[in-house]
């Protein structure tokens, strides 16, 4: 088992650029603004010579015992109980806060070791930074620069020395990333916790809650997946803060890693043109989707109907996904849906063989050749796959990239009932047979 370290302080000290740093990667969104950070975000840690797990949390505040920032500050009591090593980071520059020795106060309750970073400390004497911060009585202090990296290798080690060398290099993960997206307040991060069955993630009756795409490993029936809690979608012209750019930016590159993406549709709101954009944008990407229309058991049986009606008309071109009607807050639907998921997953990943494929596409000609295009048909001859997540199917034949949409349409409905291909999209790729003797020098 990895041991795992969590970052922990004061509202913007630098925890997501430190984890940024300790994860060499760009997971969490950093900016010059306090209270970003709001749920956990798990990363693995690249930076020291031993494997590990790191947390991220949202600014701490101990003493407010409601609204979002009580929801933070649970969020981060939960990361610190199933820490190995907390790594309190205060800022440098700031000096010791109040607030500070608020958070040490609770921290020297663990039964758990705590390092103490002090950040910001690029061209300042060590020392002279690291004076204050004797008084929290956690142990020595250590000056860091989470933005430049200065100190941060020696900080690792020094957390990390008690816990026993790896064993062998652990295998590379198999399990499958569901990502969860949809306009604000549909019930993303709810759906989550019902899931795990616990607050994993903060709930909130608040458009906007949730503002980073966050990780989650999670076991159901023996198979291991990674959700992901993404940050709600709006409309372009509506997008006003930087921070929920960045937001929608993280939200899009979640839906291009994942394998299957769960679509959330507020079934007690009006189907939007945005929830057929976020829709568009998943089909474009060729990832597996399962639509999910959530707060269904608060409508009547006429309110239902109309509903379908709706979702059929804005939504017709996801006729490939299963539509599940649930109740993410009463775990209504959610058994269904999971099965979908498994069944989506299975059909972006499948493997069809090359002699089939050529007997499907020959026989679908055979009932409905291509029409005309000019003079000539196109005559489409054999097929192979070309890839996975999503399937790929290339056609090769003469004048095949003169092939219609319509036919194309009529090709990827035929394959996809051969090969049950239920719950994501199709690509077919045509390639032209080349005329040996076209390039030939007329003498």
């Amino acid at each position: 088992m990895k041991p795992t370290l969590v970052l922990v302080g004061r509202p913007n000290v630098g925890k997501s650029t430190l984890f940024n740093r300790l994860t060499r990667s760009r997971d969490a969104i950093v900016a010059d603004l306090p209270g970003l950070t709001r749920d956990r975000h798990y990363g693995h840690g690249k930076l020291g010579r031993k494997p590990y797990l790191v947390v991220d949390t949202g600014g701490f505040e101990p003493l407010v015992k409601d609204g979002i920032l009580h929801e933070m500050a649970r969020q981060t009591e939960q990361a610190i109980a199933e820490a190995d090593a907390v790594i309190f980071v205060v800022d440098g520059r700031a000096g010791l806060t109040p607030h500070d020795k608020e958070i040490a106060n609770m921290l020297r309750r663990l039964e758990r070791p705590v390092f103490v970073a002090v950040n910001k400390a690029e061209g300042m004497n060590s020392g002279m930074v690291e004076a204050d911060f004797h008084e929290l009585g956690l142990g020595e202090p250590n000056a860091i620069s989470a933005a430049h990296g200065e100190g941060v290798r020696g900080l690792v080690d020094l957390a990390l020395e008690s816990f026993p060398e790896p064993g062998e290099e652990e295998e590379k993960s198999d399990a499958v990333r569901v990502a969860i997206v949809g306009r604000p307040n549909v019930g993303k991060s709810t759906l989550i916790n019902t899931l795990l069955g616990e607050e994993r993630v903060i709930a909130f009756d608040a458009p906007g809650t949730t503002r980073d795409s966050i990780e989650i490993d999670f076991e159901r029936g023996g198979k291991k997946y990674v959700l992901v809690d993404t940050a709600g979608m709006r409309k372009r012209g509506k997008v006003f803060e930087s921070i929920e750019k960045f937001s929608v930016v993280k939200t899009l590159q979640s839906i291009e890693d994942a394998n299957v993406v769960i679509l959330m549709v507020d079934a007690q709101a009006d189907v939007s043109d945005q929830d057929a954009h976020i829709a568009d944008f998943i089909v474009q990407s060729g990832r597996a989707l399962v639509v999910a229309v959530n707060k269904w058991d608060g409508l009547d049986a006429y309110t239902r109907e109309q509903t379908r009606l709706i979702l059929q008309r804005k939504l017709k071109f996801l006729d490939f996904a299963k539509f599940h009607f649930i109740s993410a807050r009463d775990n209504i639907g959610l058994e269904a849906m999971f099965r979908s998921v498994d069944g989506a997953y299975a059909a972006a990943m499948t493997k069809m063989s090359t002699p089939r494929l050529a007997r499907v596409l020959i026989d679908a000609v055979a009932k409905q050749a291509p029409p005309k295009h000019g003079v000539f048909r196109p005559k489409p001859r054999y097929a192979h796959q070309g890839g996975s997540n999503p399937p790929i199917i290339v056609v090769h034949g003469n004048a095949v990239d003169q092939i219609s949409d319509s036919y194309r349409r009529y090709l990827e409905h035929t394959f996809r009932e051969a090969f049950k291909l239920q719950g994501t999209p199709l690509r077919i790729q045509f390639v032209t047979s080349k005329n040996p003797f076209a390039d030939k020098d007329k003498k």
